[in-house]
């Protein structure tokens, strides 16, 4: 899609110094960008490559000089790239159409003009939404509930009754309904407690490659509005995830655990079973988080189990002092044996 440097700047809310009639088609990198590309500058080190791209736009924040360069001035740079980058770019299609060899029920209520890839199942009573893309060999399981403008990507399940909103985009891989780890132990074996809950997913959600989202067991599993969870991400069953929360690759949260709004998990985090998040939390990289923890608003824990940063930096501290500390005991224990 074609747009003015002029249009552009409306459109994201930037402050457009230069030509405004510019024209723009997509977005690159600096290295790569053709005249009608628009560009990315963060902070002054990077104007000399700006600079000497082919681009003749940039997006950047206030105090970086592009000489030569239109710009679009945003107090967060980054952000308005990224609202650019939406309007610019033409996304692949998913599906066009219903496909021949799409499988779908009798019930099943597909809208008009949504599309349904290469052996894709649609099944008794969905319903899926206005300009909704089902990618090949996807399942949508019977009663499952699918908004508009939608993108579910090749070979994703959702089990049945499953609820996703309006403008979620599921990656390849994803399975969202499936039954949770719950069994109940009693006479020396292990019997299945019930699955009975579903999965809700609210609009605009985010949901990775080969993530898992486990159904509720007697309550319901629900990812608020404006979630991110990236690849190989699992939610098991009842967690509730608040509104504009972050989760990294390969972070587990565990039944019945509770993540806050806006909370950013870094990757492979470790939640346990009934823990809480609060809002603004964050979870660096490969904390754990024992059963029943409650990480308070505000707060950033790293290390396992977790711990408030300040108080992980002093102990990661003095652990990597303890062969230095080794000798030292053992020379004051020589010297009082000598004694």
């Amino acid at each position: 899609m074609t747009r003015t440097a002029k249009e552009i700047a409306e459109l994201i809310g930037a402050t457009l110094e230069g030509d405004g009639s510019a024209e723009l088609q997509n977005v690159a990198a600096p290295e790569r960008a053709g005249a009608r590309d628009l560009i990315y500058v963060d902070a002054a080190k990077n104007a000399e490559r700006a600079v000497a791209s082919s681009a003749k736009v940039a997006v950047a924040p206030q105090g970086v000089v592009l000489a030569g360069k239109t710009v679009l001035r945003a107090g967060n740079a980054k952000y308005a790239f990224a609202k650019a980058a939406a309007i610019l770019r033409e996304r692949v299609p998913i599906a066009i159409g219903i496909h021949a060899t799409a499988i779908i029920a009798p019930l099943a209520r597909v809208h008009p003009t949504a599309s349904v890839g290469p052996y894709a199942v649609i099944g008794e009573d969905a319903h899926i939404g206005e300009f909704t893309e089902i990618g090949a060999h996807s399942v949508i399981g019977s009663g499952c509930w699918i908004g508009n403008h939608c993108r579910v990507h090749p070979r994703v399940t959702l089990y049945a009754n499953v609820r996703i909103g309006h403008r979620v985009e599921i990656h390849s891989g994803a399975v969202v309904g499936a039954d949770g780890f719950g069994y109940a132990h009693g006479e020396g074996r292990y019997l299945k407690f019930p699955q009975a809950g579903i999965v809700e997913i609210a609009d605009d959600v985010e949901i990775g490659a080969n993530a898992t989202i486990d159904r509720g067991s007697l309550d319901d599993t629900r990812i608020a509005e404006g979630v991110k969870l990236d690849n190989l991400v699992h939610v098991g069953h009842n967690v509730q995830i608040g509104v504009h929360t972050v989760i990294a690759a390969q972070t587990g949260v565990s039944g019945s655990s509770k993540v806050g709004n806006n909370v950013i998990c870094g990757g492979q985090v470790g939640i346990a079973d009934h823990c809480t998040l609060e809002d603004g939390s964050i979870a660096g990289a490969q904390a754990g988080i024992p059963t029943g923890k409650t990480i308070r608003a505000g707060q950033t824990v790293w290390g396992t189990p977790a711990r408030e940063i300040g108080k992980f930096k002093e102990t990661y501290v003095w652990y990597a002092r303890l062969p230095e500390l080794a000798e030292r005991i053992k020379a004051l224990e020589a010297k009082v044996g000598k004694g």
